[in-house]
């Protein structure tokens, strides 16, 4: 498609340059948490825990996939007024389990699968981020309650409030790098839960 003649559907135009930009960004996101993250956090720890790091970063994986699809990204997306909680603080089930999102729909210049798959590869990296933190020190069960816990009550409320529309957005933040979704949340939690699970055993012995 020329660049300059764009698809029109309904309102909107797709760019078949930026759609094809975002699929590979999309990819190397995930690049970044399996197989980068999981390997450079398994090459931090001691050789005994390796798998243990790369199995956690592989499963955060797969179960922030499906929490995005089933409400995270609804919740983030969508204004929630009318909604139980304030539209400041998260959005509404609109769009749970990408209810009315299809080949039709367009985010800005891209489809909103494009947009929406973009975005997961963030809610994926995000809590991996924080794997390292307790690195050696937490059980795969308590990890996967607390990936779970911690995406539904801080990650996916602070995006909505940063890039959906909310209280933070109100105040004209703009975070093109994800320095506060992304960075600052996650620096925070990891550094909470270091903090709470304490040193590992044998530190500073074996």
């Amino acid at each position: 498609m020329d660049e300059e003649h764009p698809l029109k559907i309904s309102d909107s135009y797709l760019y078949s340059g930026d759609t094809a930009w975002m699929i590979v960004a999309t990819a190397i996101v995930l690049f970044m948490t399996i197989p980068g993250l999981s390997l450079f956090y398994g090459g931090l720890t001691r050789k005994k825990n390796v798998l243990s790091v790369l199995v956690q970063c592989f499963a955060v994986t797969c179960v922030m996939s499906i929490l995005w699809l089933a409400y995270g990204y609804s919740l983030a997306y969508t204004d929630g007024d009318g909604g139980i909680l304030p539209g400041w603080m998260i959005g509404g089930l609109g769009k749970a389990f990408l209810n009315g999102v299809n080949a039709d729909t367009v985010d800005g210049s891209i489809p909103e699968s494009v947009f929406f798959t973009f975005q997961m590869t963030f809610a994926i990296i995000t809590p991996a981020l924080i794997v390292g933190a307790f690195a050696e020190r937490m059980k795969f069960s308590a990890v996967m309650i607390f990936m779970v816990l911690w995406f539904t009550l801080s990650y996916v409320p602070i995006w909505h409030m940063v890039w959906g529309g909310g209280l933070i957005s109100g105040w004209g933040a703009m975070d093109f790098a994800g320095g506060t979704v992304v960075h600052i949340n996650a620096g925070v939690a990891g550094l909470v839960a270091c903090i709470m699970v304490r040193k590992r055993k044998g530190f500073g012995k074996s």
